[in-house]
Parts: C-alpha cells; structure tokens; sequence
C-alpha cells in the first residue's frame, strides 16, 4: 500500500446489525429497554449500598465501584449505537472513534481488576476471617480501588498515544456497533507491530495475571469451605461468593468471546451478538445476579422501598 493511498480517516463506518430499515426501530426499542434496565439496575445497587450502614462493608464497597464501572462502560457505547438506529446513521467521527475506545479501555480493564480485587476480598473473609477487618481495612480498600483506576487510565493512555500515530487506507468499514480496538488496527495501512504486541501484552497482564489471581483466591475458598464440617456451615460460606462467581464467570466466558470472535471470524453478525452480551448483557444482569443471590442487598432494597414508602 502506497503512501498515496494512505490518509487521516475522518470517519468510520460501524455496520453493527442489520442493515433493513424495518429492523433499525425494533432494535432502537430493545437496546433502549436494554440500557434503560441496565442504568436503574446499577444506579439502584450503588444507592441502596450508599445509603445502608449495614452494608458499608469492603465487599459492598467494591461492588458500588462494579456497578459505576458497569454503567459507564455501557453508557460509552449504548448512546452512539441509538443514534444511529434512530437516524439511519452508521458513521462516527475519527476523533468520536478514539474517544470511544479510550474510555472502553478504561472501563473494560476497571471491571477486569476490580472483579480481581473481590476475588481477593472473599479469600480473605472465608480463609482468614480473624485477620479480615486487619487487612481489609478502609484505606487498603480505597488503595486497591485507586489502583484498579490508575492501572487502567495509564493503559488506556499509552495504547491512545500509539493509535494517534496511524494512518488509515480508503477501507473505514468496522464490522461492529463500537470502535473496536482489533478492528481499528486491520484498517490501519502503517505499520502496526508494536500495537499488537502492547496489545497481547496488555491482555496477558491484565487478562490472564486477573484471572489467575480470581482462579487462585477461589481454589483456596473452595478448599476452606469443604472443610467445613455442617452443611449449612458450607452453604453459608459460599452464598457469600456465589454472586461474584456468577458475575466473574459472565465476564470472563463473555470477554474472551469477543476476543476470539473479533481475532478469528470475519462474521460481523457473530462479532457483534458477542460483543453485545459483553459490553451491554452483562452489566444489565450483574446487578440482578447480586440482588437476586444476595440477602443483604434484598434485605438493604426492603428497607430503602420502605423509607421512601415512608416518607410520601
């Protein structure tokens, strides 16, 4: 490809779903229904846990962070996708594209750590609960926390620095609803090996190193509540992590998904139904898996529906 082919795109096109008209409004109806559920939902468990003192708990206290990082994930990339079902539109801006994948970045990889940090969390609450409120204290909390945000701002910062640099050929088609990191650099004619090796390095460190982490704290909870002697015993020891286990697997199951459909299949109908159950499905459930599974938060919600009951 010759340099005179190569030029600073200034938009790009995202195929998404269907192309037919008649399905551009059905879809605009289920993915605002969808977003919709997916911003209550979240909004609903990061209020109920502000305004419960029960519930100022570590593991509370990470799941509030979850449920912020859900709703901005989905919010980067819900709103754009409804505009252009609604206009008929499949173009976004170059700059509107690096936004996009900026803050994708950001929250995917906050998601990824802060699912780690309550992994962490629970290890230490059901394999060391007399050192528990010792380690998890509040500042050790915040420090993960802000650890999990610094580690993902600076990712998301250097691979943008590296994107800026490209140039694109006359192709700007993107086989998806979003800006897709894998996708924008098959469109890229410059030359983009170090892209993809921060790309698989960044996804070693903070895919495979969080899983591990996730895969370790839960071998060892396992490990601690068979040895539990009653079975209520047992049963009580994991209900306490039966939500996180649900949501990690979710996750994961989904993110890797969209990876290997986004790395080996040239289907964009399969590419954006996996990319759909792991940027928008999975922070709409996450806050049912927790309010459904999860006593405390049920027993939290009761008392908050009754205090606005209450005061009207």
């Amino acid at each position: 490809m010759g340099p005179a082919n190569q030029t600073h795109a200034s938009e790009f096109l995202l195929l998404g779903f269907s192309e037919k008209p008649e399905h551009q409004l059905p879809l605009f109806g289920l993915f605002l229904s969808m977003y919709l559920v997916t911003v209550g939902g979240n909004l609903l468990i990061m209020l109920t846990i502000g305004s419960d003192s029960h519930l100022h708990t570590p593991m509370y206290f990470f799941l509030s962070n979850l449920s912020l990082v859900d709703l901005c994930l989905v919010s980067t990339l819900v709103p754009k996708m409804l505009v252009n079902l609604l206009t008929h539109s499949k173009t976004i801006s170059y700059a509107g594209c690096l936004t996009q994948m900026y803050f994708f970045m950001i929250f995917a990889s906050s998601d990824t750590l802060l699912l780690t940090v309550m992994a962490y969390d629970r290890f230490v609450a059901i394999c060391h609960p007399l050192s528990y409120v010792t380690i998890m204290d509040p500042h050790f909390c915040i420090l993960l926390t802000l650890f999990s945000w610094t580690v993902s701002l600076l990712n998301a910062v250097l691979y943008s620095l590296l994107l800026i640099r490209l140039l694109f050929c006359a192709e700007w088609e993107i086989p998806l609803f979003y800006c897709d990191l894998i996708q924008v650099l098959r469109l890229s004619c410059s030359d983009t090996h170090i892209n993809r090796i921060l790309l698989y390095l960044v996804t070693g460190l903070l895919g495979f190193l969080p899983f591990a982490g996730i895969l370790f704290s839960y071998t060892h909870i396992c490990s601690s509540i068979f040895r539990v002697p009653s079975t209520g015993g047992k049963c009580k020891a994991f209900s306490t992590c039966g939500s996180h286990l649900c949501v990690v697997l979710l996750f994961f199951g989904t993110g890797i998904g969209v990876y290997l459909s986004s790395s080996f299949t040239e289907s964009s109908w399969k590419s954006s139904v996996d990319s759909v159950m792991y940027a928008v499905v999975t922070p709409m459930l996450n806050p049912f898996i927790y309010s459904l599974r999860n006593k405390d938060i049920k027993d939290a919600l009761r008392r908050l529906i009754s205090r606005l009951a209450f005061s009207h």
